[in-house]
């Protein structure tokens, strides 16, 4: 066993080796998205149909490469379809099917799919069934029927039954946002303006209504002026900034800033098959997952030189000013090194235990504090943690959640115990404070099984697309490793360990019988889940249960490699894979098995 897993060690190291940028990190690979093709296709189509002809044309080439056996759409290429998706590619392909024969015949095997779901493209049942499916949350539902209403679906009236965005409200001070009803996440106030003045366009509105909004066009485009990054891209999303491109065209302004440098994004992050990614990287949260799954062995794989190298580049990548999308102050960590990413509480923590890693706690003594005291002011109420705005709980994607909790706990313990002597009593009180709410926060989040959900992973073919294998693999490993960086520790110690208890008694009942793990109990296993449950279980009593898990995983790389699994999820349900999630999480459980062994 032992001399299996070095060998594999060996092997998925050099993998990860071979997966390093020019630059010296990691950038990842997210899966295409028939989502980002068809909204992408649609703004370029709005902007100038003649000039971006190429673009347009290898985006329809790649969707039809791309459609499911059942004329359906899925968020990757490996998912089953669903309505949303389906739907928007129908209405990209709607500005040229009357026109092109090919194309028409494409659209009628997607339009068969969707007559199966009951989705009659010919009225306003649309509306019904999209704002049905997300319910109060209008992030994903508004913006998907306004562009199927300016394709022409339905033909007539397509923006009477869709709501209208109060983009107004976005003039108000950031910290009104979070007591406001806007209907949507707090990362998406660049749609909730550029939507909602289409749709104010494009409707009738009440006299009161007009007359209020018509003052607030100009001072909202200002305000989403001072929200475009460098890049052009909101977010680095594709779908969003192609959402709000399309959108600022059908509303008359064809030529602000925000319209030429989002065509200008959306034709620069085209792949070379034609298609597009919902994002154009996660490239500091692989980075983190590279390094932190490498562990103590990292000088096996990773010289002292690129060691400081990396360093170096998430040290520079650290946030310097107050945040214009999220207002927090400086010291977070975003998704990516692109400009227009922001920071978060899972990207945050992911940092400082890299850092933390790779380098003398005494040399990056700065970034590391700056970036806990960070976390502590975007810590909710409640003890948890939300992904960017303190406050925002009136949708999923805003609440506190589980996983981010544990790894915010598992980063402040590791910041107190290395930094103790350098912070004052009232610092020490505070940080001691924040994980004492957020330990409790997680008591009163595990689920009676013994699980935690997390929030932006799921599974689905799970009930409900939730994923508790992920949530509670991650929430198990941060409990874990907080207890072993603050072993002096024993209060904490004596709290983490009923829920850490409870927790593992469902990661083994969840097991399936050839040794994998799925989202949940007899659910189809992946390497990603199976990696995690396997990294949670390392050290427990639980032995036989990680040497199955062990083997199933020699199996499954021997026979498909490392298959990514559409196990991400972006923005409202929208499902994504990342080339580098199966590598880092099948080392990290392959490192954490070697360590212990060294250990006995």
């Amino acid at each position: 066993m032992e001399s299996n897993l070095n060998n594999r060690f060996k092997e998925l190291s050099d993998l990860l080796k071979g997966q390093i940028n020019a630059d010296g990190f990691w950038s990842g690979e997210l899966s295409s998205s028939a989502l980002g093709v068809a909204v992408s296709v649609a703004a370029l189509h709005f902007y100038d149909p003649n000039i971006n002809r190429r673009e347009i044309a290898n985006g329809f080439d790649w969707l039809r490469n791309n459609i499911n056996n059942d004329g359906s759409f899925g968020d990757t290429p490996e998912s089953q379809g669903n309505i949303s998706t389906s739907l928007l590619v129908y209405a990209a392909i709607n500005l040229y099917s009357s026109e092109n024969e090919e194309l028409k015949k494409f659209q009628n095997s997607i339009a068969g799919y969707l007559q199966k779901k009951s989705i009659d493209v010919a009225s306003n049942q649309i509306s019904k069934s999209i704002l049905e499916y997300y319910k109060k949350d209008y992030t994903f539902s508004v913006p998907i029927l306004t562009m199927c209403a300016l394709c022409g679906i339905p033909e007539k009236n397509g923006f009477e039954h869709i709501p209208q965005l109060p983009f107004e409200l976005s003039l108000l001070p950031q910290k009104f946002y979070r007591i406001l009803n806007l209907s949507v996440v707090s990362y998406a106030i660049p749609a909730l303006i550029a939507v909602g003045i289409v749709i104010f366009k494009k409707k009738n509105p009440s006299l009161l209504g007009k007359i209020i909004r018509q003052r607030s066009v100009k001072k909202a485009l200002r305000a989403l002026q001072k929200l475009l990054p460098e890049s052009g891209g909101f977010l680095e999303a594709i779908p969003l900034t192609a959402f709000v491109v399309l959108s600022l065209i059908n509303s008359g302004f064809k030529e602000i800033d925000v319209v030429k440098k989002g065509i200008d994004f959306l034709k620069r992050t085209q792949r070379i098959d034609g298609s597009w990614p919902i994002d154009v990287d996660l490239s500091t949260w692989v980075t983190t997952l590279s390094v932190k799954a490498l562990r103590s062995k990292k000088e096996d794989v990773l010289s002292i030189t690129h060691q400081n190298q990396l360093v170096e580049h998430l040290i520079s990548i650290q946030n310097k000013g107050i945040h214009p999308f999220n207002g927090t102050t400086p010291g977070g960590w975003g998704w990516t090194n692109f400009p227009g990413s922001v920071p978060d509480c899972d990207d945050t923590p992911g940092v400082i235990l890299a850092l933390l890693q790779l380098q003398s706690a005494q040399n990056i003594k700065p970034e590391i504090i700056a970036g806990a005291k960070w976390l502590l002011q975007l810590q909710n109420n409640d003890g948890g943690f939300p992904t960017f705005s303190k406050g925002w709980g009136k949708l999923p994607f805003d609440q506190s959640c589980a996983d981010l909790t544990g790894h915010c706990l598992l980063a402040i313990s590791t910041c107190l115990n290395n930094y103790e002597k350098e912070f004052s009593l009232t610092e020490k009180k505070l940080f001691v404070k924040a994980t004492e709410k957020a330990i409790n926060y997680l008591r009163k989040n595990q689920q009676e099984n013994g699980s935690w959900l997390p929030l932006w992973f799921g599974n689905q073919h799970t009930k409900n697309h939730e994923n508790p294998v992920y949530g509670t693999a991650r929430v198990l490993t941060y409990l874990q490793d907080a207890i072993v960086n603050n072993p002096s520790d024993f209060v904490m110690r004596n709290k983490l360990q009923a829920m850490i208890n409870s927790g593992i008694q469902f990661l083994i009942g969840a097991q399936n019988n050839d040794g994998s793990w799925g989202g949940d109990s007899k659910i189809l296993g992946t390497i990603e889940e199976t990696s995690l449950a396997v990294s949670a279980l390392i050290g427990t009593k639980h032995k036989i249960g990680c040497q199955k898990g062990f083997r199933w995983l020699d199996w499954y790389f021997k026979i498909n490699g490392l298959k990514p699994a559409p196990i991400g999820l972006y923005f409202a349900s929208l499902w994504y894979n990342e080339k580098m999630y199966p590598l880092t999480a099948y080392l990290e459980a392959v490192t954490r098995s070697i360590e212990k062994q060294n250990q006995v």
